[in-house]
């Protein structure tokens, strides 16, 4: 999307504000692209809401309670902090993903009368977006417009900005990325992410399943800072059978070599695994707030376009993971189907779309 607004305007400054735990992520992401656009922190914290725990559930457990109350005082440092830095800076238009850092930083443009984009990757808006919508210029959504409770006058079905590289590719480009990253081009790849951070239960599946996994395929697995380190100390360096990393910059180049992904269900994840028609198994999170990982692939999955992993019910027998993969690999034809039903719900202009909507906002200040 950074892209797109430069074709517009290529003399635009353009800052990228981020939390303390996506830094680092969010810092190489961006200087893939343009290693001068600057890089900072805003303070922020996060009400945690568990979807298998019911309010009172949750009121009783002190840490919770504890950490929600530190963190509703940080929404207000952040507040502050972002009310201060875009007073010195006084952008044109400030735009927001939805995810809880971006509360304080919505708020602030809202008191300074900045106009302010929001997007809603998911199918189950968050909590940042449903206060930030009432205040928001233009709201973008990844999903049909049915599924927001947003004012139609201001809310446009975009789609999810993914990477221009993330395209469906021919057995060549396959082959050749393989050879990129050091597996066999004669068999397989299964590629396992659960997102910058990690997903520490499929993580420890997959390490589970090593054995068994390495006469059917290679495996590239993504485990995220949290638990590289602990994962490392246990699995053999890095070979053509199975390779450990903590994070990727180069994810479409990764994507690209697969032959099956196994991922979370977050939204971006999901639309960029459309555009690249890839056959995809999602392990969606059930504890997140609201359930919105397990709404996210309901819709994919009521379309015959993703294989779903229940969390739970994997923990308990790994082998049901083990199974989903083989069946894809097994039966070429069907993977192929499922990823063509797949690729349907990609919108290769979501960019182009989101760009114009920002730009239009200050074109109406």
């Amino acid at each position: 999307m950074l892209k797109e607004i430069r074709k517009v305007h290529p003399e635009a400054e353009l800052r990228f504000w981020c939390d303390r735990g996506f830094y680092k992520q969010a810092s190489a992401t961006v200087a893939r692209f343009d290693e001068t656009i600057p890089v900072q922190r805003i303070i922020a914290g996060k009400l945690r809401r568990y979807n298998h725990l019911s309010f009172f559930q949750q009121m009783t457990v002190p840490g919770l309670v504890v950490k929600n109350i530190r963190d509703i005082f940080l929404v207000g440092v952040g507040t502050l902090q972002s009310f201060f830095k875009l007073i010195f800076w006084r952008p044109d238009v400030v735009f927001t993903k939805g995810g809880f850092v971006c509360l304080p930083v919505g708020l602030a443009a809202h008191w300074l009368r900045i106009p302010l984009v929001i997007h809603d990757s998911d199918a189950h808006p968050g909590l940042t977006n449903r206060i930030l919508a009432r205040w928001a210029n233009q709201i973008a959504t990844g999903a049909p417009l049915e599924y927001y409770p947003y004012p139609k006058s201001r809310t446009h079905y975009i789609g999810i900005p993914v990477a221009s590289e993330l395209a469906p590719v021919d057995d060549q480009a396959i082959h050749a990325a393989k050879e990129k990253w050091g597996v066999p081009t004669d068999k397989p790849l299964v590629v396992v992410t659960g997102g910058g951070l990690g997903a520490t239960r499929i993580n420890d599946t997959i390490v589970a399943l090593r054995a068994k996994l390495q006469g059917l395929t290679s495996v590239i697995l993504v485990a995220g800072a949290g638990q590289y380190d602990e994962l490392k100390a246990k699995l053999p360096e890095n070979n053509a059978d199975f390779q450990l990393y903590a994070f990727v910059t180069e994810m479409p180049s990764l994507l690209t070599a697969a032959d099956v992904v196994v991922a979370r269900a977050g939204a971006t994840t999901i639309l960029e695994l459309a555009a690249l028609e890839k056959p995809t198994i999602l392990i969606p999170n059930v504890k997140l707030t609201g359930g919105h990982q397990v709404k996210n692939a309901k819709v994919y999955s009521d379309a015959q376009a993703v294989t779903i992993v229940n969390e739970d019910e994997m923990l308990a027998q790994p082998d049901l993971l083990l199974a989903a993969i083989t069946t894809l690999l097994s039966d070429k034809k069907a993977a192929r189907d499922m990823a063509a039903r797949f690729h349907a719900f990609a919108r290769p202009n979501a960019a182009r779309d989101m760009a114009a909507l920002i730009i239009s906002a200050i074109r109406a200040k």
